[in-house]
């Protein structure tokens, strides 16, 4: 089983895997706050975005080429890899590059998924489901946890209504009873699903203060995807955080 430090989780990093120059910008600018305020954000990158709402949407390298681009900035710039996975059969061969392996919200009560990811000895971060109370990650959990592997738990919004998201930070609160981790995901939480004629969008000016409110709550994570020019960005472009605001 991993373990890590007590102090905060951070994650960061592009919503999916674009380019090598984009994993090497934001894995520099990354290091570069690590090494400024003594941090240990941990770098997240999709090698595929199964859940896109288009057919035609980027999906992302696939898992050979993304693990293996994902192999190579750990190796050069010395962070450690999340990544999410939707099917069992990609958790061993993602377990073998990557520190933490995440289940997409859509999925946290797929039992096949949770306990392939378990085995792999990695952490395991379950986000949410947007149709689940925090109190009902119990169970997700307890997959896991007797799967044998660390888990952490992630807040991404509540379903409300069509096409919105609104964060009851209560769950945070409840999910601290069930796992010492529970993360904030401040990128996700202020997204619009499937409200942009056939993508996502978001609100990235309401990021700063989900963290804020989170911290509040007593979340003891908190998960940016950021990217240098993210209106362009492929994935999640409308509520990714921009990369050079990351450090305020």
């Amino acid at each position: 089983m991993t373990t890590f430090q007590s102090k905060p989780v951070i994650i960061a990093g592009p919503c999916v895997i674009e380019s090598a120059e984009l994993l090497d910008n934001v894995a520099r600018g990354l290091v570069e706050i690590n090494a400024k305020w003594g941090t240990d954000i941990i770098f997240k990158a999709s090698f595929d975005k199964a859940n896109r709402t288009s057919l035609h949407s980027f999906r992302g390298p696939g898992l050979e080429r993304g693990l293996q681009m994902l192999s190579d900035v750990r190796e050069k710039h010395h962070l450690r890899i999340l990544t999410d996975i939707h099917e069992a059969w990609q958790a061993a061969p993602a377990g073998e590059v990557c520190d933490v392996l995440q289940i997409p919200a859509f999925l946290c009560r797929q039992t096949d998924l949770l306990v392939a990811a378990a085995k792999t000895g990695r952490t395991v971060n379950i986000k949410k489901a947007q149709f689940l109370s925090g109190r009902d990650m119990v169970f997700p959990v307890q997959k896991v946890r007797e799967s044998g592997a660390e888990v952490w738990l992630t807040e991404r919004g509540n379903s409300f209504g069509y096409n919105n998201l609104v964060v009851d930070f209560r769950n945070i609160a409840d999910m601290l009873d069930i796992v010492p981790t529970v993360i904030m995901d401040c990128t996700h939480s202020v997204q619009r699903p499937s409200a942009g004629d056939g993508k996502t969008i978001g609100d990235r000016k309401f990021v700063p203060a989900m963290a804020l409110a989170a911290k509040a709550f007593g979340a003891t994570g908190y998960f940016f995807e950021v990217h240098p020019d993210p209106d362009h960005g492929l994935s999640d472009a409308a509520n990714m955080l921009e990369l050079d605001k990351l450090e305020n």
